[in-house]
């Protein structure tokens, strides 16, 4: 019965969406009309976005062994079609839908994108389609469960993890987004800031890829030698090249603030990615290209929730501080025996704390250096609320996932590979 399940339910979806579509709608505005320029460069952005996880799969991909290679990048690959359906059924309605309590939205209020217009909605933004603003938060929520999977690689059941995507994106990725996007979320209203998602993706996915790891529990062999090195570096252009969109895509519009996320994005990264191959070389380590990889994501992840907010000489400053912190956590974490096969709540689990705690410092006008300590302190009550609750709702997630199917593969699966006992497949 339960090989059937998933496409029972998979039946039941499209058949829901089928009768409960609604046609698209443009309603004439006096007060807010579509700006052209704002669209073509949110279109643009959309697709950086989206690109991103293909670029995670080869990232991913390139540093797990042969024999999990597949398995790894169709564990971010996959997102793009779950999220996507799942997003326009409901998730998008729970994260930006009608406010409970600045905690969540009305699952009805833009079920299966119904009141999804293409005329601008004023909450959100009031110069592009109301259905591309939802397209472009879909892009966040794909990505968002696939940063998951490198710390469980090697030896997670497909089938479960598709279902903990599932739970974790209703759960605990839509809520975090309507708390800190929404107009009437309840982190937004305290003043907390993230630009472009390092609290709702970034800590989000960091936390979960922690309790996945202490919860799965070690590998048999821990076998480190990364498959493709070549597919590294490729995933790293890929994401850095849709990190632009990420970021800069987040100002909603082609206008100043999106140039400032533009160039912040790039600057961090930069800096961050040679302050890590220099720091290895200080620790007598060698200049390695994955090293310069990671680097260059954690500033990426440090960055994205000041992007808006920071002027290039902080944002080289963040970049510094992460690459210092995260390589430096990678290390304890090793020391606290925690097989976090790709090392990432280190990346983005840390990187994305160091970001949320630097834009409360360095925000223009209302950071800490700035005199004031209201956002500061908002912030930091945050990162712990948030952290306690994605930590603790990640791992109760796991347990209810390995009631109805076992989350952990056999260990003689795991010998084989994933690619091959999983997937049937072989690189």
């Amino acid at each position: 019965m339960s090989k059937k399940l998933n496409f029972i339910i998979l039946t039941v979806i499209v058949i829901i969406s089928l009768i409960c579509s609604a046609e698209y709608t443009f309603i004439e505005s006096t007060n807010y009309s579509i700006d052209t320029g704002d669209t073509a460069w949110m279109i643009v952005a959309s697709a950086f976005v989206l690109l991103m996880t293909p670029g995670l799969a080869f990232f991913y991909g390139g540093l797990v062994n042969r024999k999990n290679v597949i398995s790894t990048m169709l564990q971010s690959f996959v997102a793009l079609g779950v999220m996507s359906v799942l997003w326009v059924f409901i998730g998008f309605s729970l994260a930006f839908g009608e406010s409970y309590h600045g905690i969540i939205g009305n699952p009805f209020t833009y079920f299966n994108f119904n009141n999804v217009t293409l005329s601008p909605n004023p909450d959100f933004s009031s110069t592009i389609p109301f259905l591309l603003f939802a397209l472009f938060q879909l892009k966040f929520a794909i990505i968002a469960p696939a940063l998951i999977t490198g710390s469980f690689a090697e030896r997670i059941r497909f089938r479960s993890y598709i279902l903990i995507m599932i739970l974790f994106s209703l759960f605990i990725y839509c809520p975090l987004a309507h708390m800190t996007w929404h107009p009437e979320g309840l982190l937004r209203n305290w003043g907390v800031l993230d630009f472009a998602g390092g609290t709702v993706v970034h800590l989000s996915a960091g936390l979960a890829a922690l309790a996945g790891a202490i919860y799965l529990g070690k590998r048999k062999k821990m076998i480190e030698e990364p498959a493709n090195i070549p597919f590294v570096i490729l995933g790293t252009g890929l994401l850095w090249f849709g990190w632009f969109g990420f970021n800069a895509g987040s100002a909603l519009g082609a206008n100043i603030d999106a140039v400032i996320a533009f160039a912040n994005t790039n600057l961090a990264s930069a800096t961050s990615m040679i302050t890590w191959i220099f720091l290895d070389r200080m620790l007598n380590k060698k200049m390695s290209a994955i090293g310069a990889c990671i680097g260059a994501i954690v500033g990426l992840v440090a960055i994205t929730p000041a992007a808006g907010f920071v002027n290039l000489g902080q944002s080289i400053f963040i970049g510094f501080f992460a690459a210092v912190i995260s390589n430096i956590a990678i290390q304890v974490q090793k020391q606290c025996n925690i097989d976090d096969t790709l090392d990432v709540f280190p990346s983005h689990g840390v990187g994305g704390i160091v970001g949320m705690i630097l834009t409360g410092v360095l925000a223009k006008d209302v950071g800490l250096i700035y005199g004031e300590t209201e956002t500061f302190m908002f912030h930091l009550i945050a990162l712990i609320l948030v952290s306690i609750g994605v930590f603790g709702g990640s791992l109760l997630i796991y347990k209810i996932v390995d009631l109805v199917l076992p989350v952990r593969v056999r260990e003689d699966q795991e010998e084989r590979g994933l690619d091959n006992s999983q997937h049937g497949e072989r690189i």
